[in-house]
């Protein structure tokens, strides 16, 4: 299974959701992340999200931002967005029904959280990025029930 967490620039809640969702699923299962934009090319995550990410455990200071490619479509299993449109312009990348139906917004795997948006925490403080963090880790908790059933 590969599975690709899609947000805006790919520093904040992109990889912030790679980083959860490697802790949960086994060995063998590929997690990567990207943005729809290439703004932040080749940067580490924010540093806020490094932190948050930090205080759980979990490393993400050695990501780095990449804009999702056509190969992308071809190479995931399942494509999560985390805003609609961050959805709205993954979908619009699509050139078939097939790669259409790997793209899901990432909050419709928590029933009470269909079609909502994870916040971008990028203008917010410490606060909001744990804020994401800890519904971001709810949500890979679904969504590694749904890929491991």
């Amino acid at each position: 299974m590969k599975i690709l967490m899609v947000c805006l620039g790919n520093i904040c809640r992109s990889p912030l959701a790679e980083g959860i969702m490697k802790t949960k699923v086994p060995e063998g299962f590929i997690v990567d992340s990207a943005g729809t934009i290439s703004l932040h090319e080749g940067e580490h995550p924010d540093k806020r999200a490094v932190k948050t990410a930090a205080n759980h455990n979990i490393d993400i200071s050695k990501q780095r931002s990449r804009p999702i490619t056509r190969a992308d479509f071809e190479t995931f299993d399942k494509i999560y967005c985390m805003d609609i449109d961050v959805l709205e312009d993954v979908v619009s990348k699509t050139k078939s029904e097939k790669e259409r139906q790997k793209v899901s917004l990432f909050l419709e795997t928590l029933g009470d959280h269909k079609n909502a948006e994870v916040p971008d925490p990028y203008w917010g403080g410490m606060k909001d990025f744990e804020n994401v963090f800890q519904l971001l880790d709810k949500g890979c908790d679904a969504i590694r029930n749904q890929v491991l059933k």
